[in-house]
């Protein structure tokens, strides 16, 4: 539209031009080289624009023999990059459908038509590792670090060759290398997290957490989170030698945190020790409000070391009325009554956990309180026991299908931060060998029946495997039973704590 209005607004200029000449005739001579050549002013003008066009003409053939040379040059290279773009694409195709020989051709003529292209080194080093060539993959990614723009990806690469090797030096190297020089890469950040994690280095860890927040790579929900289960770390592995540092880190922590189990726990235990008793109780209570769990219990229960068994008996009565009398509670309640001997406080107070699908710990419980009223022998101390092993499995810390009964920092597996979660394990396992009725009572009726012990609360599971170092679990006491779960959900976020 508006190319046609400014073509008739031209053509109407010169219609105006040519007719304002012709009403203004005149004549123009020229003498050059002893000749004078006369014509009218019209004819003139008519002859320098055919002259401006032919030197135009002239001009334009002379200039495109010039450049001739140039633009076949770059023809050529335009079309070798059009090869080349489309050996990438479908090399990277290939790449993502598995086909490692159609990826290593399509690579080959990628490189040798794009020269060093980030892209088609790229897809080198992707052809070499859906094939398996290692080395060749680490020679492609070598090159992309020398090149500054590409750097950061061939950090990447070599991170990755390297965890594949079990090189875990070299992978710290290369993650370090990339946080440095882009201090937002996630991976690099997690990775440089994981080692310090993996090195108890819990003050660099909480650095970098806290740098992560800053940059904006994890909501700050999780970051408080994450330096509150930091700070619980060092707080334990300080807690025998150095009570004061540990106590200051632990505080930290459950203000960052105070639904954390093992931050409650270990506030509550130092500043029972320090004489603290109205803070330490205080600081329980808030925690077994939102997540009621056993450390919790025995920590609010042994505030005061000289108290005697009522007073026990009348704090887990104060912990089952905050949680509503909610099953560990109530286990709570059982073990206080059965240490000060009111044996029917204690059956009265198990007698709803024991209705329906009871827990391993609630048969025991009853077993114990059948031995101790009835002789170790007897038919119904027999008959607890034998129900305990095939009784529901009661809550373990579990992380990334590993079972511990202690927590930890990070997943003995994985090394992943917060990932213990306190939660029921699927009941898929076994008794332990050999532990059959008999077995059972016998190993009962050696406990004498004048002193009770305190409740016995043994795994319900097969022979404990080993657990994978990823680094200190910081928990204080001895090293956790670690059973494999299966069908536990790795995944799932740290929410019960």
């Amino acid at each position: 539209m508006w190319r046609a209005l400014a073509f008739l607004a031209l053509l109407a200029l010169a219609a105006f031009g040519a007719v304002w000449i012709a009403d203004r005739p005149g004549s123009v001579t020229i003498v050059w080289n002893g000749y004078e050549v006369a014509t009218s002013l019209a004819i003139a003008l008519i002859g320098v624009l055919v002259a401006s066009i032919a030197i135009g003409f002239v001009w334009a053939i002379v200039r495109g023999l010039i450049t001739l040379p140039d633009a076949l040059v770059r023809g050529s290279r335009d079309r070798r990059r059009a090869k080349g773009f489309s050996a990438l694409s479908r090399g990277m195709v290939a790449v993502g459908s598995g086909d490692p020989l159609a990826a290593k051709r399509h690579a080959g003529d990628a490189e040798r038509l794009l020269g060093a292209e980030p892209l088609a080194l790229l897809l080198k080093a992707q052809a070499a590792q859906i094939s398996g060539d290692r080395e060749a993959a680490e020679h492609a990614f070598q090159r992309m670090v020398n090149d500054p723009e590409t750097r950061v990806l061939g950090l990447r690469g070599l991170f990755v060759e390297a965890r594949r090797r079990s090189d875990e030096t070299a992978a710290r190297a290369y993650a370090t290398e990339a946080a440095r020089l882009a201090p937002s890469v996630t991976w690099a950040n997690e990775a440089v997290l994981e080692a310090q994690c993996a090195d108890g280095d819990w003050g660099a860890a909480t650095e970098t957490v806290e740098r992560r927040a800053a940059l904006g790579l994890v909501d700050r929900s999780v970051s408080r989170r994450q330096r509150a289960v930091l700070l619980t770390a060092a707080a334990q592995t300080r807690e025998a030698g150095e009570p004061e540092a540990a106590t200051e880190r632990v505080l930290q922590a459950v203000k960052l945190a105070p639904e954390l189990v093992p931050a409650a726990a270990l506030a509550g235990r130092l500043l029972a020790r320090r004489g603290d008793l109205k803070k330490a109780a205080k600081i329980v209570e808030a925690a077994w409000r939102a997540n009621p769990h056993p450390d919790l219990a025995k920590t609010y229960m042994n505030l005061r070391t000289g108290d005697s068994v009522r007073d026990r008996m009348a704090r887990a009565e104060t912990l089952a009325r905050i949680s509503s009398w909610d099953a560990e509670a109530r286990l709570a309640m059982v073990q206080a009554a059965f240490d000060a001997k009111d044996f029917a406080k204690a059956r009265e107070t198990l007698a709803p956990l024991l209705s329906d699908q009871p827990t391993v710990r609630a048969c025991l419980a009853m077993a114990r309180i059948e031995e101790v009223e009835h002789g170790p022998a007897s038919g119904r101390a027999r008959e607890w026991l034998a129900r305990a092993t095939r009784a529901r499995r009661d809550p373990l810390w579990i992380a990334d299908g590993v079972a511990s009964e202690t927590w930890g920092p990070v997943s003995p597996v994985t090394g992943r931060l917060d990932a213990f979660v306190w939660k029921t394990p699927t009941d898929v396992l076994a008794p332990p060998s050999g532990a059959d009725e008999d077995g059972l009572a016998e190993l009962s009726s050696s406990a004498p029946e004048a002193a009770p012990e305190p409740i016995a609360v043994p795994p319900a599971s097969t022979s404990p495997a080993p657990m994978k170092s990823v680094g200190p679990m910081a928990s204080g006491t001895a090293t956790p039973v670690v059973l494999p779960v299966p069908g536990a959900e790795p995944g799932k976020t740290h929410n019960a704590a």
